[in-house]
C-alpha cells in the first residue's frame, strides 16, 4: 500500500507540474506560431528583394532558406526559455553547441552536400541550363538546391548528385562559352602529297557554313598511323551538344567530297605480311 501511495502522489506532482506549466506550453507555442509567420513573411520579402537584383536562381533560393533558417532559430531558442525560465541562453546556446556536434558526426554526409551546395551557389559559375560533364556525368543543370543537383542528360533522364560530388570533382561547363573547339581526325594514303592534301581539308572545311569564320581552320600533320598519315581538324562552332554534332557532320561531309574529287584516297586498314622464305602453291590437282 505505501508504494501504491507513492505512484499516486508522483503521478499527481506530475499532473500538477504538467498544469502549472500549461500557460507557458501555450505561449511556446503561441511563439512558434508566430515563428513560422515571421519566417514566411521574410523568406517572401527576401525573394522580392532578391528579384528586384537580378540575381542568380539558385543565389535567391540560397538567401530565402538561410532566412528562414535564422528565423526559426531565434524563434526556438525563445519558446527554450519560456519553457525553461531557469536555464539562460548561454546554457541553450552550449546545449545546442554540444548537440550540433554529435548530430554534425552522425550526418556528416547530409550537412557536406548542405555546406557544397552553398558553395557551388555562391559560384559565379555554373547557371541553371548550362551544360556540364563531371566524372562521366553529363546533363543540363535543371535546378540547384541545398544538398543535390539536378541533371538533365541527352537522353532525358533525370540524374539527381549530391552537391559534394560536384564540389571535390572537376566540373567541365560545356556551355559556358557560347563557342567551343571541335575537332576530328582525318587519315590520307602514304603516297599522298600532304601539302596538297592539307589545303584541301581545310579549304573543305572552311566552306561550312556553321563553323566560326572568325577564327581560323587548323589543319596538323598528326602521326603516321598504320594505314594512313593522320591529320587532326580543328574548327570552331557553337557549344551547344546538337550544334557541334551538326557542324561535325557537315565538315566531314565536304572533307569527304572534296577528297574524293581532288583523287586523294582515304584507306582502309591494310596489313602487309612478309614472309622469310617463298611460300609454295599447292594446285588442286594434288
Amino acid at each position: 500500500m505505501d508504494i501504491l501511495n507513492i505512484l499516486v502522489e508522483r503521478v499527481q506532482e506530475m499532473l500538477a507540474g504538467f498544469v502549472r506549466m500549461l500557460p507557458q506550453l501555450a505561449l511556446a507555442l503561441l511563439v512558434l506560431l508566430v515563428t513560422w509567420l515571421v519566417a514566411s513573411l521574410a523568406r517572401a520579402a527576401v525573394h522580392r528583394m532578391a528579384r528586384r537584383t537580378r540575381l542568380r536562381p539558385s543565389l535567391v533560393a540560397l538567401f530565402v532558406t538561410l532566412t528562414g533558417v535564422l528565423v526559426w532559430i531565434f524563434g526556438i531558442l525563445v519558446a527554450l526559455a519560456i519553457l525553461l525560465p531557469g536555464v539562460n541562453a548561454g546554457s541553450l546556446l552550449a546545449v545546442l553547441g554540444l548537440g550540433s556536434v554529435a548530430v554534425g558526426f552522425a550526418f556528416k554526409d547530409i550537412f557536406e552536400n548542405f555546406l557544397a551546395g552553398i558553395l557551388i551557389m555562391l559560384r559565379k559559375k555554373m547557371r541553371i541550363g548550362d551544360m556540364i560533364e563531371c566524372e562521366g556525368v553529363e546533363g543540363r543543370v535543371e535546378q540547384i538546391t541545398l544538398r543535390e543537383t539536378y541533371l538533365r542528360l541527352l537522353s532525358a533522364e533525370l540524374t539527381i548528385v549530391p552537391n559534394s560530388y560536384l564540389f571535390k570533382n572537376p566540373v567541365k561547363i560545356v556551355t559556358d562559352s557560347p563557342r567551343r573547339r571541335h575537332e576530328i581526325v582525318v587519315g590520307v594514303a602514304y603516297g599522298t602529297d600532304l601539302d596538297q592534301a592539307r589545303e584541301v581539308i581545310a579549304n573543305a572545311a572552311r566552306s561550312v557554313d556553321v563553323i566560326d569564320a572568325e577564327r581560323p581552320v587548323e589543319v596538323f600533320a598528326r602521326e603516321f598511323n598504320d594505314s594512313s598519315i593522320d591529320f587532326t581538324v580543328r574548327w570552331w562552332s557553337g557549344s551547344e551538344p546538337v550544334e557541334m554534332h551538326r557542324s561535325r557532320d557537315k565538315v566531314v561531309r565536304a572533307i569527304k567530297a572534296a577528297l574524293d574529287q581532288a583523287g586523294i584516297e582515304i584507306p582502309f586498314p591494310q596489313v602487309a605480311n612478309w614472309f622469310k622464305e617463298p611460300l609454295q602453291v599447292l594446285s588442286e590437282d594434288r
